[in-house]
């Protein structure tokens, strides 16, 4: 008899900690904490503040906001390009806000939020360069940050080209400013401030490689979480505070000069991608 009651026990345990461990918005709560994946070094998204320090941005003002809504402090970890999706997956991070633009292969290994960002892919190169449509690089040296979309886009559209891939967006880009590639690959706004910090040196490829859709990134399999994140992302498109944060890092006042093409509550789909010639 007492065997008995120790296996039902036993049993009873075991299935309150499967219920616990599946729950991540639960596990949120009772730790106190939301850890959000972000690059760190991606302007004006998640980057270095030059005054504190500390890693400021758009995507850490939407981190702070569901923070806030669920009730807990934010804990914001650094990652790589490459590493987004792992670290996601192997639970080091809750929410991943990461420039990550949806594929449908990430799609298979995570779930993603409604669109937070929509990204037009273009090619950077040399201002004096006769480069002047994507075809003029079909057999050219092209850079792009290693693991990302953009490497995919190109791989895609100029399957010819010479791809060589750096550990981020900086690395990427310092190949091209010391003309070890031809182009660099990356999301125009992540691009806009190598042209702003070097003087009009280089120049976008007019036609975008892709237009493509950013979400956040949740484990697959979290509900609750992703109920409570998109619920957060309406939230702000409804009450006019997505826009500001817009606003703050990427609109008319800021370097980028942007306005908002997008619903925080609309979902993301595959992107728009330039055929391959």
């Amino acid at each position: 008899m007492k065997l008995k009651l120790f296996t039902i026990a036993l049993a009873a345990t075991a299935l309150s900690v499967g219920t616990a461990t599946a729950d991540q918005l639960a596990d949120i709560k009772s730790r106190g904490t939301l850890i959000c994946g972000t690059l760190g070094t991606a302007e004006p998204f998640s980057f270095a503040s030059p005054s504190t320090r500390e890693i400021v941005g758009y995507d850490i003002d939407l981190c702070k906001a569901i923070a806030d809504d669920i009730g807990v402090k934010l804990q914001m970890k650094p990652m790589s390009v490459e590493a987004r999706i792992p670290e996601l997956v192997q639970g080091r991070v809750d929410v991943l806000a990461g420039n990550l633009g949806y594929t449908p292969e990430r799609a298979q290994q995570i779930d993603y939020t409604t669109a937070y960002f929509v990204s037009l892919q273009k090619l950077l190169v040399e201002a004096n360069s006769n480069f002047s449509n994507i075809d003029d690089l079909a057999k050219s040296r092209i850079s792009a940050p290693k693991g990302s979309s953009s490497e995919r886009y190109v791989r895609e559209a100029l399957p010819q080209a010479t791809l060589l891939t750096f550990q981020d967006p900086p690395s990427a880009f310092m190949a091209l400013a010391q003309s070890k590639v031809d182009a660099m690959i990356l999301s125009e706004i992540n691009a806009e401030k190598f042209v702003a910090q070097t003087g009009q040196k280089f120049k976008f490829i007019d036609q975008p490689v892709a237009e493509e859709f950013w979400g956040l990134g949740i484990r697959k399999n979290e509900p609750a979480l992703l109920e409570q994140v998109n619920a957060t992302l309406k939230r702000l498109e409804e009450s006019g505070e997505g826009q500001k944060i817009f606003d703050k890092w990427l609109g008319e006042t800021t370097a980028y000069k942007m306005k908002k093409p997008f619903k925080f509550d609309e979902p993301v789909s595959d992107p728009v991608l330039r055929p391959a010639p």
